[in-house]
């Protein structure tokens, strides 16, 4: 043997060695070497640096690598196009996989599984069918990338495991891995089961964490942890993925308990420091514990937070409305630390804008999402910036970012047509619904309560019988208490309350506080204080320390004269130290919120506030305006209708609205923001103001949008 094919055979040592230990510096070392060296250039030795610098992260040397081999072959392209893969940048990974004269097996799944890893369905599967029209084999790594792909077509699922199934494929352990990822996802947990159990002994470890998932997704929490100590008793080896999704099974079950001795024996183990475990035990406290300080301690205690474990505390304060602000915070300073948003990312932070009230925030994050890498047809940030906007009043940008998707999902849908029935818009809202079935997009239980709601605030009874009945006769979803609240306030707010009620003693389960209290609403709208007596009765048994039931029963009797049941009520209260809310409107101007609460006299502008509301009451009354003294809730004790006047002109959505008129140019729409239900008298008089001002204005108040617009409100005075 020659000199030269010894050295050259040396190099494929070391380079392979460097490969298996992931050393980057000794690679490119060799490569420097290897290039000042006698020995011909040899295509096989830059593929494996090629290799080398993609494992090791190094895109650019990688790429480098590529560029330099003397007669690249479709090894050397697969390679390369695997390195792009990993960076999501599949743009890249198509343009090299278009250059192959004969792509193979390994070019087709490798782009294939690229796009699918990247959520980019259309090409995924238009690959997958120009391979099939080619007469390419198939493998079971082919399969599970289509099956990635086409994550939530639950009917392209099923043809693809009949497809793997019938030409021999589901011995692959990925395969069966990824149909019990997304048959779980999807809905059908059996068809996971059934997956998981027919694959005997071919599975891994990942199949047993991908199962353990599955029951969390279902709140099948015990099943999950039965599966756990199965796994452990078989000898299988416990890794950090097991042990995080034992933490989400934990979560599903809400047992803090059991997730508490859990993380006792993670730390006795030393793996609390993880930042895979830290992620499950964030979610755990954010969900199930008393409030964000557990999290936050298990942050602070992980030397090296990765991105997930960010994105982690993002989502954590983001689930609390009065945390928003922290989670934009948190979000901002991930990126001071260097870390670069995902899509995750963009989706935990944009969810906690609608709390924080600022059209501008999530506006930014729009923009930032759009000049960030993340693939501009990334359907989840997509989804939920449709779903800020909604939130924020702004409904017009997001049917305008809706229909400029490339394509639309189950979630996209939900968002829409949940928008639609928040803004009172319930006719828009069912017929979004009636497209999506067209367009053979199987609905879920979330998108019935959006529809059963658009129902309840148009009055639409027999139409919301119809899809109620709909949700488990075609569609095989049984009913939850959610849906049942929404029929009941169907019912309730249509002044059918005996059928409200009967509804409620017949249903499957206890209807919870979220029933009675659809309920109660319907009898404080309708008048009928025995019957709310009973609900707020009810209501208490379930949730004594909420203020709700108490506030609205005494203000039911205030309006109705019954001053001594009134001040029963309140003594209540008091005597169970419950406070009531205080009541506040803000709005943003200038990028600024101004909060203001009523009868208020902090505000820097606020003399002139009440001067300019002073002189809209007069201009209000010539056009037909009467105050409706009876939502200035005051025992009759002597105090004059002047007075009570004055208290209702003072509530603050109207101090709010005042603000933003004097404060922003003429014509511009403005939206406020109430944390309580909008009064009776401030929903008749804004509509008033909306003429004289010839402005649009939005009250989003605790249950829905009021978009006030030439003297009229979208919610048709069915509220």
């Amino acid at each position: 043997m020659n000199q030269i094919s010894w050295s050259l055979q040396r190099f494929r040592h070391l380079v392979k060695s460097c490969i298996a230990e992931r050393d980057l510096s000794k690679g490119k070392s060799l490569q420097t070497l290897y290039i000042k060296s006698q020995i011909p250039p040899s295509t096989y030795l830059s593929n494996h640096f090629i290799i080398l610098y993609s494992k090791c992260g190094s895109l650019s040397a990688a790429r480098k690598a590529f560029d330099h081999t003397p007669h690249p072959n479709v090894f050397s392209f697969n390679a390369i196009i695997s390195a792009y893969a990993k960076e999501s940048k599949t743009h890249i990974a198509r343009q090299l996989f278009d250059q192959i004269p004969q792509p193979d097996l390994v070019s087709y799944n490798t782009i294939i599984s690229a796009y699918a890893d990247c959520g980019e369905t259309s090409p995924a599967l238009q690959l997958f069918t120009e391979m099939r029209e080619m007469g390419l084999d198939l493998d079971g790594f082919t399969l599970s990338a289509a099956i990635t792909a086409c994550c939530d077509d639950i009917t392209l699922i099923k043809q693809l495991h009949s497809l793997a199934v019938f030409g021999g494929f589901n011995s692959f352990v990925s395969l069966g891995n990824s149909l019990v990822t997304y048959y779980s996802k999807n809905g059908y947990l059996d068809e996971a089961k059934r997956v998981f159990d027919e694959m005997s002994a071919i599975k891994d470890e990942v199949s047993w964490n991908t199962m353990i998932v599955a029951y969390g997704q279902h709140r099948e929490g015990s099943k999950a942890l039965g599966l756990f100590q199965e796994m452990t008793r078989r000898g299988l080896n416990v890794d950090i993925y097991t042990l995080a999704s034992v933490m989400t099974a934990f979560t599903c079950v809400e047992d803090l308990s059991g997730g508490l001795q859990f993380h006792a024996q993670l730390i006795k183990s030393g793996f609390h420091q993880n930042s895979h475990v830290g992620s499950g035990l964030i979610d755990l406290y954010s969900k199930c514990g008393n409030g964000i300080s557990d999290a936050e301690k298990v942050f602070q205690e992980i030397p090296e937070p990765d991105l997930v474990l960010w994105n982690t505390m993002i989502s954590g304060y983001s689930q609390n409305e009065e945390l928003s602000e922290e989670a934009l915070d948190c979000f901002r300073q991930m990126q001071r630390f260097g870390y670069h948003p995902d899509d995750c990312s963009f989706v935990c932070v944009i969810s906690a804008c609608p709390n924080l009230s600022s059209p501008s925030q999530g506006k930014q994050l729009h923009s930032l999402a759009i000049k960030s890498d993340i693939p501009k047809n990334r359907i989840s940030v997509s989804n939920a910036l449709i779903a800020m906007y909604s939130k924020c009043g702004n409904l017009h940008d997001a049917r305008r970012l809706f229909e400029r998707m490339q394509e639309h999902n189950t979630v996209s849908f939900n968002s829409m047509i949940a928008g639609y029935a928040q803004h009172g818009l319930g006719t828009e809202s069912l017929f979004l619904f009636q497209t999506m079935l067209e367009l053979d997009i199987e609905p879920t239980s979330i998108t019935f309560i959006s529809v059963l709601s658009a129902c309840a605030h148009t009055g639409k009874v027999e139409e919301g019988w119809s899809y109620f009945n709909l949700m488990n006769e075609k569609f095989g979803i049984e009913p939850h208490a959610e849906h049942y609240s929404c029929m009941i306030d169907l019912l309730g707010r249509a002044g059918k309350l005996k059928e409200a009620e009967k509804l409620i003693e017949r249903m499957p389960f206890d209807p919870g506080s979220v029933g009675w209290a659809a309920l109660l609403g319907a009898c404080r709208t309708h008048g009928n204080i025995e019957l709310g007596a009973k609900a707020a009765r009810q209501f208490l048994q379930l949730e004594p320390s909420n203020a709700a039931p108490y506030v609205i029963l005494s203000n039911m009797y205030a309006s109705a004269g019954k001053w001594e049941e009134f001040a029963t009520v309140r003594k209540m209260m008091r005597e169970r130290r419950v406070k009531k809310k205080p009541g506040c409107s803000w709005i943003e101007v200038n990028k600024r919120i101004h909060v203001f609460v009523a009868e208020d006299s902090s505000h820097p502008k606020i003399k002139e506030i009440y001067r300019f509301l002073d002189e809209m009451s007069k201009k209000m009354k010539q056009a037909g305006y009467v105050p409706d003294v009876r939502w200035a809730l005051v025992k009759d004790d002597g105090t004059g209708d002047d007075e009570k006047e004055m208290m209702l002109g003072h509530h603050s959505e109207k101090l709010a609205i005042a603000f933003g008129l004097i404060s922003t140019r003429d014509g511009e729409p403005i939206l406020v923001v109430k944390n309580l239900r909008i009064c009776g008298d401030c929903h008749n008089a804004i509509k008033f103001i909306s003429v004289i001002v010839g402005r649009e204005i939005t009250v989003r108040d605790a249950h829905r949008f009021h978009c006030f617009k030439e003297g009229t409100c979208s919610c048709g005075d069915y509220w």
